[in-house]
Order: structure tokens, then C-alpha cells, then sequence
């Protein structure tokens, strides 16, 4: 004849969080925010729990699987809320979850399938970018990209990924745009604002802006912009949990270009935007 096993009476923290699948630091911060009455102790000044602490720590178990959240538990336990509530807004937060892992699985999928950090970018940028030959991006073009995707969203990094492919496909038009970038790069701070090659590289800048303007439209891919403008906005949205108005992003965004360099940016969209009025 076996014994019979008897069970306790109370328990260690280490035994009830063994029996109830949790551990002895989420009871403590059940204690903490009052959602587990804390027991008394035994004369070793340990805790002790009983029966009825032990059935609290298995809906306690329950209810987290089910994805409930702390604060609604202590709500239910406290019946200071409709049950209803807290589970209306608990099917609201795994609709949201299902959305945040569908769209993880479509940025997989198109990782998978580009083979490069471009998949990272919307769908709307990576198509568009989609029948160019591995390699023809370099890695500041992608840097571009996903700037002007988080100021501008994907419509303005789709339409930006029209000049990475005019210049993927027209080695002159690369070759201006690399002796431009040099250019830009001797603006350093000891160049002034108001120095005369700040305003001729403004004015070659403006050029080759008007050379892949033409070389844009000469492709038909000016058509196919005015394409994307036609998608309804809640494609092109982007991250909505993370959107900013451009301004404002633009503002956070650092930058190490010196005055001379900024000025010549200044002067270029000037140029570009006179240039624009007379056509």
C-alpha cells in the first residue's frame, strides 16, 4: 500500500510560481501593483501562500494567456469594470497585432524575394525598383530612400527612386551627379556662404537636375508617376504609428553640412523653382 501524499498547507514564492507556470519575480510585481494580495510570513520571514492566493495566481496565468493586460485583470478582479470592456478592447489590440505580424511577414517575404535591404522599404518603392540588376543601387542611394520615405512617405520615395534609376541606366548622368557629390564635399567650413563657386555649383546643380528631369520623362517614367499619385492614400500611408509632418521631421533630422554647403542648397531649389515658373 503506497502513502498517500498530503498536500500543504502553504507554500514558498518558489512553489507557487513552479505550480502556477510563472515565475518568483512576476509574483513580487503582482504584489507591487496590488493585483496579488501579499501574505503573511512565516517565522523565517518568508512568504507563505495558500489555497486561495494559489487560485489567484492560476486565473492570473489564465488571463495573461489570453493576452489580457495587468491593468484589466486587477479591473476584473476588482469588478470595477464590465467584463465586456476590457474584452472589446482586447479583441482591439489583436486585430491591431495581426496587422503588425502580417505586415512583418510581407517585409520577410519581400526581403526573401529582393535579396537586399531595398525589401525593407514599401512595397511601393521596392516595385518600382524591382527590374533594376543587383547592384545597380548603391548603398547611399538606399540611405536616401529610406530618408525620404520617413520624411515624405512612400509616394516621395517612389518618385525619388525614378532618379536612382535614371541614374542606374545613364552613365553620364552618374558620373555629373558622383563630380556634383565631390563638389559638395569641398564645401567645407572654411568655404564662405557667399563664395562665387557656391552659387556656379548651385547652377550646375540646377542643370543636372533639368538633364534627369528630361531623361525621366524621356523614359516614361513621369507617366507612371502621375500614376502613384492616383493611389488611394491609405496605400501610400506608410507607418502611421510614426508618422510626422515633414517639417517636423526634417527638424529632427541631423545633418553635417557645412553653411557653404547648406547655402548651395538654398540657392539650387531657388534656381529649380524659377526655372519651374518659366516653363
Amino acid at each position: 500500500m503506497y502513502p498517500s501524499a498530503t498536500p500543504p498547507r502553504e507554500v514558498k514564492i518558489g512553489d507557487a510560481a513552479a505550480f502556477a507556470g510563472t515565475t518568483p519575480r512576476a509574483i513580487r510585481h503582482y504584489h507591487q501593483i496590488g493585483l496579488l494580495p501579499e501574505p503573511a510570513r512565516g517565522g523565517d520571514g518568508r512568504r507563505r501562500y495558500g489555497y486561495d492566493d494559489m487560485v489567484r495566481l492560476l486565473w492570473i496565468r489564465k488571463m495573461s494567456d489570453a493576452g489580457i493586460s495587468l491593468d484589466d485583470m486587477r479591473a476584473a478582479f476588482d469588478e470595477a469594470r464590465d467584463i465586456g470592456d476590457v474584452l472589446g478592447r482586447l479583441e482591439e489590440t489583436l486585430v491591431a497585432r495581426e496587422a503588425d505580424i502580417r505586415r512583418q511577414r510581407a517585409a520577410v517575404q519581400r526581403l526573401r524575394s529582393v535579396g537586399s535591404p531595398l525589401g525593407l522599404l514599401s512595397p511601393m518603392v521596392t516595385d518600382r525598383l524591382s527590374h533594376l540588376p543587383p547592384g545597380a543601387l548603391r548603398p547611399a542611394d538606399l540611405d536616401a530612400l529610406l530618408i525620404t520615405e520617413r520624411i515624405f512617405g512612400p509616394l516621395g520615395a517612389a518618385v525619388q527612386a525614378d532618379v536612382f534609376i535614371i541614374l542606374a541606366t545613364h552613365p553620364d548622368l552618374r558620373a555629373e551627379a558622383d563630380r556634383l557629390d565631390a563638389a559638395d564635399a569641398a564645401l567645407d567650413d572654411t568655404v564662405h556662404p557667399h563664395d562665387p563657386r557656391v552659387g556656379e555649383l548651385a547652377a550646375q546643380h540646377c542643370a543636372h537636375h533639368k538633364a534627369l528631369i528630361g531623361a525621366i520623362e524621356a523614359a516614361g517614367l513621369d507617366l507612371a508617376e502621375e500614376q502613384l499619385f492616383e493611389i488611394d492614400d491609405t496605400e501610400a500611408s506608410g507607418d502611421e504609428d510614426a508618422r510626422m509632418s515633414a517639417f517636423e521631421a526634417v527638424t529632427k533630422m541631423p545633418h553635417d553640412f557645412s553653411p557653404a554647403r547648406t547655402r548651395c542648397m538654398e540657392l539650387t531649389a531657388q534656381l529649380m523653382a524659377v526655372a519651374a515658373q518659366g516653363e
